[in-house]
């Protein structure tokens, strides 16, 4: 779950992944990806300016990702108002960092990072009602329903959720609003609770709830389970190590579980911090992942953007002279240029 809002490469890496390749080759991700946070700095008056534009260009062009999440508040894109009626000025900001996502080629996932919460309280539960978030998602998807490769996620990180059943009608409502807006092919990512954990998702009843929505049509094509993972020792993506691939408790069960129910999912959060222990458990995670790209699309990492390079987490690449660099965790482990396991 990393923050929310408020070098060498060591031999087992590399030896994990050639065993785990081994097993099943020529397999590859459709997605690989980093998450821009802060609008790239520029877009929004109140952030530090970082070079949101140029980052993307890098990672597209010089690493080969093919995806990146836009992480924005709710609040932000309506002027701390609850309602779904988005301000004007404030949507244009936001929208000048998803036009220049849209220009590299890459796939853009608008993020709505609010926990399933506005100022506190639980969307369709206390909170806002479904109709005014379903609102909300229906202007969104207006604005980008002839951009085929726009993803709508309905939610980051949704937790402590009082009824996970009801939480899956809120997230119906707003398919079912994405889908009438006119977007009727885009993928929609579907969101679980406990912090959209991967592990926790079958155990947590999202998976099962979450089964039930669809498309008006009654289809659940292009309708993505949307989960997240970290590799420290509590998952919360706060510690600079890593202590696991989370193969065996997270993803050999997920995967079990998509494959059974004919559904597919996208590791939207992962990452660990810039030393040797990341590199090599998250090497083998997503060597792990390409095994599973039958039903576990690809994997997009925490975080580029408008954070300071000494976030531990920080996957911002710093720009010296006419070049980009990137952290150790990217440049080692997470690139689809070194890992070779993404199309």
């Amino acid at each position: 779950m990393a923050i929310r809002f408020s070098y060498s490469f060591v031999a087992t890496a590399l030896s994990a992944t050639t065993l785990f390749v081994n097993v099943r080759a020529a397999v590859l991700l459709q997605f690989a990806g980093v998450n821009i946070a802060g609008f790239g700095g520029c877009y929004a008056t109140t952030l530090t300016c970082t070079d949101g534009l140029g980052q993307m260009q890098h990672f597209f062009n010089d690493d080969g990702y093919n995806l990146f999440r836009l992480p924005v508040g709710w609040q932000y894109l309506t002027n701390d108002q609850m309602t779904g009626v988005l301000d004007e000025t404030q949507f244009a900001n936001y929208n000048m960092l998803v036009t220049d996502c849209l220009s590299t080629g890459a796939h853009c996932v608008i993020d709505i990072h609010n926990y399933a919460r506005f100022n506190g309280q639980v969307i369709g539960q206390g909170g806002p009602s479904n109709e005014i978030f379903a609102e909300l998602w229906s202007n969104i998807a207006s604005q980008w329903k002839n951009e085929t490769k726009v993803i709508f996620g309905v939610m980051n990180e949704p937790h402590d959720i009082p009824s996970v059943s009801t939480w899956a009608e809120t997230v119906q409502g707003a398919v079912t609003a994405i889908r009438n807006a006119g977007a009727t092919t885009q993928m929609i990512l579907l969101p679980g609770t406990d912090y959209a954990s991967a592990k926790s998702f079958v155990s947590s009843g999202s998976a099962d709830a979450l089964a039930s929505v669809q498309n008006p049509d009654g289809t659940f094509t292009n309708l993505i389970m949307d989960v997240h993972k970290y590799l420290d020792s509590d998952g919360s993506g706060t510690n600079t190590e890593c202590v696991t691939n989370g193969i065996e408790d997270t993803w050999e069960p997920l995967s079990t579980w998509l494959r059974a129910n004919g559904r597919l999912a996208l590791n939207t959060e992962t990452g660990g911090g810039n030393v040797d222990s990341c590199v090599s458990y998250m090497s083998q995670q997503i060597a792990y992942q390409a095994q599973q790209s039958d039903v576990i699309l690809g994997y997009v990492g925490w975080a580029a953007g408008s954070f300071s390079t000494d976030y531990p987490l920080s996957q911002v690449p710093s720009y010296s002279g006419n070049s980009w660099n990137d952290t150790s965790l990217v440049s080692m482990a997470m690139s689809p240029r070194t890992n070779m396991l993404v199309v």
